[in-house]
Formats: C-alpha cells, sequence, structure tokens
C-alpha cells in the first residue's frame, strides 16, 4: 500500500499536519514479496542466540547505561570495542567530554576495496535513559548493530563489493544529552563535516526488538493514525527525510525480499519538523549536518508500553522479529555493487 500525502493534503492541513503538495512525502507498506525460492542469507537461530548474548550482556551484567553510571557507559563502549576486535574489525574510540567525565563514540570500519565507490555508516546510541536498563532502547539495536557488523565481515569473504561500511556506536542519545552538543551522533556529525568525511548513507538503529501482534498495539503520530494503517505491530519502520527519499526508497526496496519482516516507508519534508516524533533520534543530527540518513525503528513509544521504564527489560523483546532485521540489513548491503 502506498499514498503520497499530497494528494490528500487538504485533509492533512484540516488535521494540522502542515504538510505542502510539493514536498510529495511518501508512506509505503511492504508485505511479503520475496520469492519463494529465495532462501535467508543468514542462520536465523544463531543470530536470534547471539542477540540474546548481547542483551544479557548490555541489560543484566552492565545494567542501566545512563549518564549518572559513567563507569558503566565505559564499560559498554569497551564492550563494543572487543567485540568488532573479536570479529576481526579494528575499532577505536573517540572520546570527548561530557560534564565532568569522558564519553566516547565508538567506530569501526569494514572496506571492501581500497577506495570504495560508496561509504555508508550505520549507527545505534548505546546508552539508556536514568533509572532503566534500556533493552529495547537501545540495547536491542547496539545487538542488531553488531550482528549486521558479523554479517558483513561474512560477505567480505564472499562478495564483491565496492563498499565501506562504517559502524558507530554513539555515547550519549538520552535526556539530559538529548537535544545538547553532548549528543554522540552529533559530535560525530558536526566532525564528520568538518573534515569532510565522506558518508552516501546514514543508517540508525532506533528501538528495534519490539513486536506486538495484537490488533490495536500498534499506534502513530498525529495524522498518520487516520491513514489506514496496520494495527498490529509487527513490522520495522523506515524514515527519512525529503533528501534521503532515494536512501529510504533503496532500503525500503530492499527489504521486500524478506518476508518475514514487513516495512513501513515514511518521507516526511523539513528534515520532520511538522511531526517532531520522527526527529526523536541519532539521525536527525546527520540531517543537520545534510547527509543522507533514515532511521529504522520499531516505533518506540507508538508501540512498546516498556518506554523509559524500568520494565524495559530484555524478556520484552522479540529475538527473532531483530533476526529477521540483521537479515534484512545484511541483504540491503550486499546489494551495494
Amino acid at each position: 500500500m502506498e499514498i503520497r500525502i499530497h494528494h490528500i493534503v487538504g485533509v492533512a492541513l484540516a488535521l494540522g499536519s502542515l504538510l505542502l503538495p510539493g514536498t510529495a512525502s511518501v508512506i509505503s507498506y511492504a508485505g511479503n514479496t520475496r520469492a519463494p525460492e529465495t532462501t535467508e542469507m543468514i542462520d536465523i537461530l544463531a543470530t536470534e542466540a547471539r542477540l540474546r548474548d548481547h542483551l544479557k550482556m548490555l541489560t543484566v551484567d552492565i545494567g542501566e547505561r545512563s549518564v549518572l553510571v559513567p563507569l558503566n557507559l565505559q564499560k559498554t563502549a569497551n564492550y563494543i570495542r572487543g567485540f568488532y576486535e573479536e570479529i576481526g574489525v579494528e575499532a577505536r574510540l573517540e572520546p570527548y567530554g561530557y560534564r565532568a567525565f569522558e564519553v566516547a563514540n565508538v567506530v569501526a570500519e569494514v572496506r571492501f576495496s581500497p577506495n570504495p565507490a560508496k561509504r555508508i555508516l550505520i549507527g545505534a546510541h548505546y546508552d539508556s535513559v536514568a533509572g532503566t536498563v534500556g533493552a529495547d532502547d537501545n540495547a536491542s539495536a547496539v545487538a542488531v548493530q553488531l550482528e549486521t557488523a558479523r554479517q558483513v565481515m561474512a560477505l567480505k569473504g564472499s562478495k564483491d563489493l565496492d563498499l565501506a561500511v562504517v559502524f558507530a556506536s554513539f555515547a550519549l542519545e538520552e535526556p539530559p544529552a538529548y537535544g545538547t552538543r553532548y549528543m554522540g551522533s552529533r559530535v560525530y556529525a558536526e566532525q564528520a563535516r568538518r573534515r569532510n568525511e565522506r558518508i552516501d548513507a546514514m543508517i540508525c538503529l532506533e528501538m528495534v526488538g519490539y513486536a506486538c501482534p495484537e490488533p490495536g498495539c500498534q499506534s502513530y503520530p498525529f495524522p498518520l493514525m487516520f491513514f489506514g494503517y496496520p494495527k498490529e505491530g509487527n513490522f520495522i519502520g523506515i524514515v527519512g527525510n525529503f533528501d534521503s527519499r532515494g536512501l529510504a526508497r533503496n532500503i525500503f526496496d530492499s527489504f521486500q525480499k524478506n518476508p518475514k519482516l514487513p516495512a513501513i516507508k515514511l518521507t516526511v519534508p523539513f528534515n520532520g519538523w511538522i511531526m517532531p516524533a520522527v526527529r526523536l533520534s541519532d539521525h536527525a543530527s546527520f540531517w543537520g549536518e545534510g547527509f543522507k540518513a533514515v532511521m529504522i525503528t520499531d516505533s518506540a513509544f507508538y508501540r512498546n508500553p516498556h518506554y523509559h521504564l524500568p520494565t524495559d527489560r530484555m524478556n520484552t523483546l522479540d529475538f527473532r522479529f531483530m533476526a529477521e532485521l540483521v537479515e534484512s540489513l545484511a541483504t540491503f548491503l550486499a546489494q551495494q555493487r
């Protein structure tokens, strides 16, 4: 299903959405479109088990990863860097100051050729809000990021791609750092712009582990609840700004090859300012610096009742859902030639 918002702009304006005819925002829904003979790229069961291991480390062994527990932020950064080194990827810490202590973004890069024609950054913040271990927000995204890196290394041995994939785990995204110069993604994006770093696409992973099959469990930001979207929360969302609509379309089209993970695509004009809820993660830092970026999400508080609560624990997550996202991301990256 695809709806072009400029066809219903009169209704949207009446509802206060402020979408303009010339912006041609597009919302799409993809279901089961993979050919029956297509096989999975990854071992789903093994990936599911490894995702559980990451969640246990991040949310049980380490626990709360907020600015109130700086030592746990350091432990998380070291865990992420150690994982990359374990799978044979060189990783570095990029430290910066936050108030009275230091935090660090963790950056790793996999190159398929000496001078790749395309460079894609996959990012996720690894902190949690105070008072919660942040299983969905955002340990789920870090786990998917790490297992996607594992699959990229497997592709390196079997695919001839003209590509570099950067994995950036951002130190701070949650309040009180949110919206300030201390956000890890803002630090990275601003530095990338100053040093003229090539970033052809940024994919932000934000809360990607919660699914709910019950009708009525899924809600939407205004005015999307009027547009007939699924009432079940069994899909992954792809959100981009107008400059990133080609990137969002490419990801969306690729994700359709995985019938086990339906996708919805939303493209918003004006860098999402008319629908502030779509700006609430690290992709907005890259939009602000003029990079093409999308957010991939389970829709956060529009689906997950444990958002920013102590109940956001790993036993609430759907690990098969997360493993299918790793599959879809690996499929997308394998197509970059």
